[in-house]
């Protein structure tokens, strides 16, 4: 899923060093998350989105597209909350199917519905994978649907 990364990372000459200095982590920590040993919080991989002006779902390998127009740097917690549920509704899926689907608790995807929680990387991924359905749209990022093929 991270392969992007050290691409990104390679291309522009950069050291993990770097890329953890840039994130106020460990190396190694970087190191985990390129290696996908660990996976990267949303907020680093925002910030590494942005450092590298791609998206998420050129991240997460769903498009070649590099990068949408009019994207917010911030993810947006009450979009993100807001189209969680809109999504959830649309594909005519309770919060329990959600949870089961994603291996998690009904209480889990309550609180990312009100805005508690922002959506976890894994969550996030494995829903745009399934559904086809754009990760920048889901964050608040962009405010065009994309559908992803």
């Amino acid at each position: 899923m991270y392969s992007r990364l050290k691409y990104l990372r390679e291309r522009d000459g950069l050291t993990q060093n770097t890329m953890g200095e840039l994130l106020n982590i460990d190396r190694s920590q970087y190191g985990k998350y390129e290696n996908e040993y660990v996976t990267i919080p949303i907020k680093h991989l925002n910030t590494l989105c942005n450092y590298f002006h791609v998206s998420f779902d050129y991240i997460f390998d769903f498009t070649d597209l590099k990068q949408y127009k009019n994207t917010s740097e911030e993810i947006d917690k009450l979009k993100s909350a807001t189209r969680l549920k809109e999504f959830r509704k649309n594909n005519k899926l309770t919060q329990s199917k959600l949870a089961t689907f994603l291996n998690t608790t009904f209480s889990n995807i309550s609180s990312y519905e009100r805005g508690v929680n922002i959506l976890s990387t894994n969550y996030l991924y494995a829903i745009c994978k399934k559904y086809h359905i754009s990760a920048d749209y889901i964050l608040g990022k962009i405010d065009e649907p994309q559908e992803l093929s």
